[in-house]
C-alpha cells in the first residue's frame, strides 16, 4: 500500500475545508503512520515501526475503524519480530502476546494472531499458559470448526507425541521375527507409572483427534470430487488451508490409534490389538486420501504460477518471446 506525504497533506487539507470531524483527520493520520511504519518494518528498523504503530492504534483504541485493525496487527507482529531477533528479550514476547490479545479481541476469528500467541508461549517454554490457550480455542463454539479443529489437532499432536516417547524406545519395541520377517513387538515399560501415563495420553489424545474430525464439513468429506482444474486461484488456496487442517487430524487420529494398538499388544488383548490394526489402517487410507488432493492442489498452484512467470516479460514464454523478436 502506498501512501506519499503529499497525499496525506491534500487529505487533511480537504478534511479542514470540508469540516470533517476529528476522527476522520484521526484515520488520515493513522494511514500516515501506518505507511511509514510499513515502510520502516521493511527497513528492519523495528523501534521506529513500534513508534509508528502505537501511534497509529492509540487513534483508535477500540479497533473501531480498519486503520485500527491494522495499526493493533502490525503492532504486535512487529514486538514479535523484534523478540524473534533477539531471543534473550522475553520481555518484547510478553508484549507482543499482549498486543496479540488485542487484536484478537478486535477479530476473534483471527487466526494468525492465536497461532501467534501459542508460538510464542511455546518458544517461552510457558507449557501451562499454551494449554490453557489452545485448549480455550479449542472449545470455542463462536469461531468457524476448522479452527476449534486445529486447536483440537494441536493438543492430540502433543498427546501423541507423549506417547510415542514411552512406546517407542528399545526397551518398550523389541525386534522379532513374524512369518519369516523381521518384526517389532512392544512391550510394556518397566515403570508402572509410565504405563499408566502412556495409556492416558493415548486415551485423551485419540478423543481429541475424533472430535476434531468430527469437524469436518461436507466438503472435506467430499475432498475426492473437488475440480482442482477448474477452481480459481482464490479457490484453490481456500480449500488448500481448509483441507490441510482435516489432513493434520486425520494423520494424527491414525497415529494415534496406532499408539492404542500398541498398548493392547502390551496388554496382550490380542483381538483389540487386531481391530485397532484394522481400523488404523483404515484411518490412515483416509488421511492418504486427503493428502493426495493436497498435494494435487498444490501442484495445480506451482503449475498456474509458473504459466505466469512464463507469461511475463523476460520470462521465457510466448509473449516474452514475441516481445523480444520485435
Amino acid at each position: 500500500m502506498r501512501f506519499s506525504r503529499f497525499g496525506v497533506i491534500v487529505l487533511i487539507t480537504i478534511s479542514v475545508f470540508l469540516g470533517s470531524s476529528c476522527g476522520y483527520y484521526n484515520r488520515v493520520m493513522a494511514r500516515k503512520d501506518l505507511v511509514d511504519g510499513s515502510n520502516a518494518y521493511k527497513g528492519r528498523k523495528f523501534p521506529e515501526a513500534e513508534r509508528l504503530f502505537r501511534s497509529a492504534a492509540a487513534r483508535d483504541p477500540k479497533g473501531e475503524t480498519t486503520e485500527g485493525k491494522v495499526a493493533q496487527l502490525f503492532l504486535a507482529r512487529t514486538l514479535h519480530s523484534m523478540y524473534i531477533g533477539d531471543r534473550g528479550n522475553k520481555a518484547k514476547a510478553e508484549e507482543a502476546i499482549g498486543e496479540y490479545q488485542k487484536a484478537l479481541a478486535l477479530d476473534q476469528n483471527d487466526q494468525s494472531s492465536y497461532k501467534a500467541i501459542a508460538s510464542l508461549y511455546e518458544n517461552l517454554q510457558q507449557t501451562d499458559k499454551w494449554l490453557d490457550w489452545v485448549t480455550k480455542r479449542s472449545q470455542n463454539s463462536a469461531i468457524p470448526p476448522e479452527q476449534r479443529a486445529e486447536a483440537l489437532t494441536s493438543l492430540a499432536a502433543k498427546k501423541n507425541s507423549f506417547a510415542n516417547d514411552i512406546s517407542d524406545t528399545e526397551a518398550t519395541k523389541k525386534k522379532t521375527t513374524k512369518d519369516g520377517k523381521p518384526a517389532f513387538e512392544f512391550v510394556k515399560p518397566a515403570k508402572p507409572e509410565d504405563f499408566d501415563t502412556l495409556k492416558k495420553c493415548v486415551a485423551e489424545g485419540t478423543a481429541l483427534s475424533t472430535q476434531a474430525v468430527s469437524l469436518e464439513p461436507a466438503e472435506v468429506k467430499n475432498a475426492k470430487s473437488f475440480d482442482v482444474k477448474g477452481a480459481t486461484d482464490a479457490d484453490l488456496k481456500k480449500k488448500q488451508d481448509l483441507f490441510k487442517v482435516f489432513e493434520s487430524a486425520r494423520s494424527y487420529k491414525a497415529s494415534l490409534m496406532i499408539q492404542d494398538m500398541r498398548v493392547a499388544e502390551m496388554e496382550a488383548r490380542t483381538p483389540d490389538r487386531d481391530r485397532l490394526k484394522t481400523e488404523s489402517d483404515a484411518a490412515r487410507a483416509s488421511f492418504l486420501e486427503l493428502s493426495d488432493v493436497v498435494k494435487k492442489i498444490q501442484a495445480e498452484i506451482d503449475e498456474r504460477a509458473a504459466a505466469k512467470a512464463a507469461e511475463a516479460p523476460g520470462g521465457g514464454g510466448a509473449k516474452a518471446n514475441a516481445n523480444a523478436s520485435k
